[in-house]
Order: structure tokens, then sequence, then C-alpha cells
């Protein structure tokens, strides 16, 4: 699909991945892009920086009310599906978070059929593997939950829905479908929902006051940091891309253990406190696995897409941009 002076909307336009992507769209030359975002987590304020461009359009909606989806993919190509609940505000709104991750996606889908719209990008996650005990894990390694915490299992299976939704949609009315499995995304615009990721901001924030890191158990729990710039050009080269039904992991393949996380957050802030090796009682946790090894080849093979951004860099970037946002607040 044709990116430069195509037109395209974002389900969860306010959203930190969703601003990114607008961002990766218009360096690409887009004709016009539709935020779609009912503000329950993002805000105006929060892309006004995005909305000074024309090509930018920003739309109040919901993803429950298919008429309001309906009425804006008027000469939409794709849709960037980014609008869901994450784990930590799932657990918390059960009722809501399953609503809009399948009832949602699932007007997301039936909106682009009736509207004609050629491809929608959806934002998984590679919760959908929930705790594997792959050596390796690659698209089809299967899930396994019976470990997870019920708000981590919950939203992962919602997840699958989505997935699923696709392929459904692809074979039976032949829209296209590519459904992105995002490891633990962060960087700047940072929001505090993401439970991995916000233990970035919370460690980062504690050194700031003077006061010890806590670390969890013994420090050895690992993720795959992707930094959000990557996740967009992710989404923008799925979009470009001719590939449909497939399902892809958007990670960099390097584990990072919070020993280590915590370490590069020193080093870059100038503290060396002590950590406090403690695991606080009752916080929602998702995979908390010691080993973590995403493929990231079909990806790469097929899209021509990997990880830019180093683990360090994407953390100054982020600190750089938490210290501007804390300077503007003052």
């Amino acid at each position: 699909m044709k990116i430069e002076g195509g037109k395209f909307l974002i389900t969860g336009g306010a959203s930190q991945i969703g601003a990114h992507i607008t961002l990766q769209l218009l360096q690409a030359n887009v004709g016009e892009v539709v935020l779609f975002d009912n503000y329950a987590l993002g805000s105006p304020e929060a892309i006004e920086d995005l909305l000074a461009d024309p090509r930018v359009r920003l739309v109040k909606g919901d993803i429950l009310r298919t008429h309001e989806l309906y009425d804006q993919l008027e000469g939409v190509s794709g849709v960037f599906a980014t609008a869901g609940f994450l784990t930590l505000p799932l657990s918390l709104n059960p009722h809501l978070g399953v609503a809009v991750n399948v009832q949602g996606m699932l007007n997301v889908y039936d909106a682009c059929r009736y509207r004609g719209v050629e491809k929608v990008i959806f934002s998984s996650s590679v919760a959908a593997y929930g705790e594997p005990s792959a050596d390796l894990i690659d698209e089809a390694t299967p899930w396994t939950w019976a470990n997870l915490q019920p708000g981590a299992a919950l939203y992962a299976a919602s997840k699958i829905m989505g997935e699923n939704f696709g392929r459904l949609y692809h074979d039976r009315y032949g829209v296209k479908s590519v459904n992105l499995r995002y490891s633990s995304v962060y960087g700047e615009r940072q929001h505090l929902r993401a439970v991995n990721s916000v233990y970035i901001i919370d460690t980062y924030e504690r050194l700031r006051r003077g006061e010890r890191p806590i670390i969890p158990d013994d420090g050895r729990e690992v993720h795959d940091y992707i930094h959000v710039t990557d996740v967009a050009r992710a989404n923008v080269m799925a979009m470009a891309s001719d590939v449909s039904r497939e399902s892809f992991n958007v990670a960099t393949g390097t584990a990072t253990t919070l020993n280590r996380l915590v370490e590069i957050v020193q080093a870059i802030t100038g503290t060396n406190l002590e950590p406090d090796y403690r695991t606080p009682p009752g916080k929602i946790r998702a995979a908390v696995s010691t080993q973590l090894d995403f493929s990231v080849e079909k990806i790469e093979r097929m899209v021509g897409w990997k990880a830019e951004i180093s683990f360090e860099e994407g953390i100054r970037r982020m600190i750089a941009w938490r210290e501007q946002e804390q300077r503007r607040a003052a």
C-alpha cells in the first residue's frame, strides 16, 4: 500500500503509540491522518504538536460505538488499531477492558468491512505467549497461561481474539490484516499504564528523589524492551507491505534483566544508591520469566523491519523527555 498521499485512521490516536505512528506517517508525506480517540487515556493537550500540522485531524470517538467509526472511515485506506486496555487498567476494570479489547476490535473490523478499508494493523502483544518455556519464542509458540495472574491472562486472551478477528475478516471479507506482537514498549510520551515500562519511570523518579531503587525478587526477571519509535516504524512498514493474515514479533531479540535496567538508569542519572530487593505486595505483574528470547526473523524476512534503537539510547531519550516535561510543568 502506498503511504505517501494516503489517508489513514488511528484508533487510540492520542496514545503514546498512536502519536509516534502519526509522526512516522507525516515523515512519509501522508495526505491525512485521522486520530480517533475517546480521550479516556489520551488527551488533545498531549498531542498539541501533532495537531499543529494541517494533515492531522483529531476526532472524539469510541470504538465501542460502531457508527462513530463508520462515519470517520470515508476514503480511509488503512487503519492502525492501537486503542485498547493494557494489563493494569484491564485488571482494575475488567468489564470495560474486555469490552474494548474484544467487542471494540470486532467493531473496527466490521466498520472496515463495510467502508471498504483495505488493511488493518492491529496492536497485539507478546502477552499472547503467556510464560512460554521455549528457548526461542517465534510466532508459532503456543500460549502458556497457567501461571499468569488473572489480569495478565485476560489481557492476553483479548489479544489472541483480536488477532483472530483479523484472520477471520481476511478469509471471509478480504480485509487485509497484520498483527504486531509488541514486547515491552517504552519511550517518549510514556504513559503510566504499562506494567513493565512504567518500572523504568518509577526507578528514575526514585533515584531523582534520592531514594533507593526497588528491584522485585532477585532482579533476574527479564523483558525485551522495544523503543516506541521502532514500534511505530514497524506499523508503517507493515501497512506499506503486501503482507496480510500474519502475526509478527516486534521486539529487539535481546532480554534485559531488571538489575541491568537499574544499572543503566543509575549511570544516566549519575547515582549509585544500593538497590532495595523486595517485591511490593499486591502489585500487578505480567510475565516474570528469567529467560526470554524472541525471534524477529519472520518480520525481518517478510516486512524488512528490525529494531534500530538500543536500550541504553532509548532510556536516554525517555529520561530527556521526562525531564523536559517536568521543566514545562514547573
